[in-house]
């Protein structure tokens, strides 16, 4: 199976396949790494594009080109609803995409809300101070991406093409589980992508990852 994934930022690029494939692999516990899903180099288009129907439709038939068996939009929500615009994109894309699965997820504000929903994960680790403090509410924060540069050392900057793949390696995705409901939808969006291909028969995660 292979995924084409459609994304908004030059960080996205790295990290959406590489949370994906860590994705599966949890996902699909117990199964030989070659059934693993294949995630291949996403679709990179601004977000101003992808959230106007003809440009979703534009990216999704660029992507299609690749001859996917899957394909999954990722982009941020900023100050829009994930719950009312998620819905609306999904029914576009998934008119664009004819048969082939096709899933939108909208991260809530911003992609780095996953990130900060395991902050304590990454203590000592990927450039996060030892003593960087977690986040009680971390889809809240407008600025996710500011709330991880003040968990870096003084004088360090975050920098989206370096740090966003470097952390998504490695963040507790169960903690970000239980605290950020739109990475609660790519879960439960990514396994429902691998049902529809034959790979599962139904969507479980791990019991540590439980509410």
């Amino acid at each position: 199976m292979t995924v084409k994934p459609v994304v908004e930022g030059h960080g996205d690029v790295a990290a959406v396949p590489a949370l994906l494939r860590r994705l599966g692999k949890t996902l699909m516990e117990g199964r030989s790494s070659t059934e693993w899903p294949v995630v291949s180099k996403p679709i990179r288009q601004p977000r101003n594009r992808l959230v106007r129907s003809d440009g979703l439709e534009r990216a999704v038939e660029l992507a299609l080109r690749f001859k996917p068996d899957a394909v999954i939009v990722i982009i941020d929500s900023d100050d829009d609803c994930p719950a009312e615009l998620g819905p609306e994109l999904e029914q576009v894309a998934r008119r664009a995409a004819g048969g082939v699965p096709c899933r939108v997820v909208l991260a809530h504000r911003e992609y780095e809300a996953w990130l900060l929903g395991a902050a304590e994960s990454l203590r000592g680790r990927a450039g996060i101070r030892a003593d960087a403090p977690a986040h009680p509410e971390p889809d809240a924060p407008r600025d996710a991406k500011g709330e991880i540069e003040d968990r870096m050392p003084g004088g360090y900057s975050y920098h989206e093409t370096l740090d966003q793949v470097r952390m998504t390696s490695l963040f507790d995705m169960g903690a970000t589980h239980r605290r950020c409901r739109s990475f609660r939808h790519l879960v439960a969006a990514f396994g429902t992508l691998l049902v529809d291909c034959g790979l599962l028969s139904d969507v479980a995660v791990p019991r540590d990852w439980a509410l």
